[in-house]
């Protein structure tokens, strides 16, 4: 399986004193690649800039680092498949805006645009940073993301980025990279198609399956859909008792407004698959572009009902 590393670019901003410092980061970083890499999947490393033309001191480029490393580690990083830009064989335009900071949204780390922990936020996937600071040194990052929603409202949130800068971390998220193999899925055919076998509590529409299906391989919005609908499903397993809490949930999740459920009442309506026809309030805002994933929670305790997966419906 391949395993997308986002390299976090504020990392590199503040260089080692010293060669030898230097050094002991590099080895550091690639015992964390390692680390990931025994997991059993294919590491592709993501970067904001070509990796090879790195200050890591005073003038001591990569390129001086090579001559100095062990052949083992010079090696590693020669053969480490890296992409650049971050958008390297994405066709989103959300994530090209982030990296020309030109979008409606923005990720905020340290005081600063964290372009790289944006992209492992849409992505789904895990951010690597060399300890080049303290602020570097921890296995998840909160940053705060700024949008404005198609109605022009500012949207400000922390997100959590599963972050790693040393190989204990990696030790630290083995259940989460596991998984992710684990619930790995092509496109969203495959995603349909498992998804009894992932989602025991959720119930689908029938109409969702093609909304799903259309879900290309590669595409940010495929991520950001498996990871709600595991939200949902986590969210079910540990709900016994009482109404659905939004405030348990780890997104922010909403009901519509009186004003939209009276005028697309037709539209947010969907016929279940106990022949049942309901109006689907609850609803999850996704990125990129204005996502929604709209559920029903009022038929019992630790069941939900998918009910559309797709643009906001108006």
């Amino acid at each position: 399986m391949d395993f997308d590393l986002i390299l976090n670019e504020l990392s590199l901003r503040n260089p080692a004193p010293n060669e030898q410092i230097a050094g002991q980061l590099m080895s550091e970083f690639i015992k964390t690649v390692k680390a990931v890499k025994s997991q059993g999947v294919k590491v592709n490393l993501r970067t904001k800039e070509n990796f090879h033309t790195t200050t890591l001191a005073p003038n001591y480029p990569l390129r001086k680092w090579f001559n100095d490393a062990d052949q083992v580690e010079r090696q590693f990083i020669k053969n480490l498949a890296t992409k650049t830009p971050f958008s390297t064989d994405i066709a989103n335009l959300e994530i090209k805006d982030i990296e020309n900071s030109s979008g409606l949204s923005e990720f905020i780390c340290q005081r600063e645009l964290a372009i790289g922990l944006g992209v492992a936020h849409l992505l789904n996937t895990i951010a690597i940073s060399l300890v080049s600071e303290d602020c570097w040194d921890c296995n998840n990052l909160y940053v705060e993301f700024r949008r404005i929603d198609e109605d022009g409202e500012v949207i400000d949130e922390i997100v959590n980025i599963i972050h790693i800068s040393r190989s204990t971390h990696v030790q630290k998220q083995t259940n989460w990279i596991q998984n992710r193999i684990r619930t790995g899925v092509l496109d969203g055919v495959d995603l349909w198609n498992r998804r009894e076998e992932l989602f025991s509590n959720l119930i689908f529409c029938e109409s969702v399956g093609k909304q799903i299906e259309s879900l290309n391989k590669g595409e940010p919005i495929l991520e950001q859909v498996k990871k709600r609908l595991f939200e949902l499903e986590e969210y079910c397993q540990n709900w016994v008792s009482g109404s659905f809490n939004p405030e348990n949930f780890p997104c922010k999740v909403s009901p519509e407004s009186d004003s939209r459920l009276k005028q697309l009442k037709d539209k947010l309506t969907f016929k279940c698959p106990d022949e049942e026809n309901r109006t689907f309030s609850w609803h999850i805002r996704m990125t990129p572009g204005a996502w929604r994933l709209h559920f029903f929670a009022e038929l019992e305790p630790g069941k939900i009902i998918i009910g559309y997966v797709g643009l906001k419906i108006l």
